[in-house]
């Protein structure tokens, strides 16, 4: 397991909703490689939900984005956008639970875009979302003078730690 170093962090102007851990009001996702896979182990919070102890569905398709963006970041060592995200829920992901798990890959590539598999779990490790997020890679010359990306390295971990997320 290798935790995936945050290449904006201390970046003038960076105030990403998914990534910044300093954003007060945002997801502060922490991203870590695991074989193929960038996996987040994220706690649900009560400001997030929909209904009642249920997290909003527009939360999870962010989730899933966020993380489809780093598969990007680390695997093709560019940045890009999503230009198509389908998402299917099949079952509530509480607000209640200590964590969720978050499992992203890619599926397959054609030229500059790639689909990213992603895989939404509860602490029981129930299939709750599923998500597949088509992006449009950047060249990595203007990945580095647009989007100021200077390249996605790791470090080693023992283990994948408490949830990210926290308040």
């Amino acid at each position: 397991m290798k935790k995936i170093i945050n290449p904006w962090q201390g970046v003038d102007g960076y105030h990403c909703y998914g990534c910044d851990p300093g954003h007060a009001c945002g997801l502060r996702m922490e991203f870590y490689e695991d074989g193929e896979e960038v996996i987040c182990r994220w706690r649900p919070r009560p400001e997030y939900q929909g209904w009642v102890n249920t997290l909003h569905g527009g939360i999870q398709a962010t989730l899933a984005d966020e993380i489809s963006s780093w598969v990007v970041f680390r695997k093709f060592q560019t940045s890009g956008v999503t230009s198509k995200m389908e998402v299917r829920y099949f079952r509530p992901v509480r607000t209640t639970d200590a964590w969720i798990d978050l499992r992203a890959r890619v599926g397959e590539q054609r030229r500059n875009l790639v689909r990213i598999d992603v895989r939404i779990a509860n602490p029981d490790g129930e299939l709750c979302t599923q998500a597949s997020c088509t992006y449009f890679l950047f060249p990595k010359e203007r990945a580095r003078t647009d989007f100021h990306f200077s390249g996605c390295d790791v470090e080693e971990t023992d283990s994948l730690p408490a949830p990210s997320g926290e308040a």
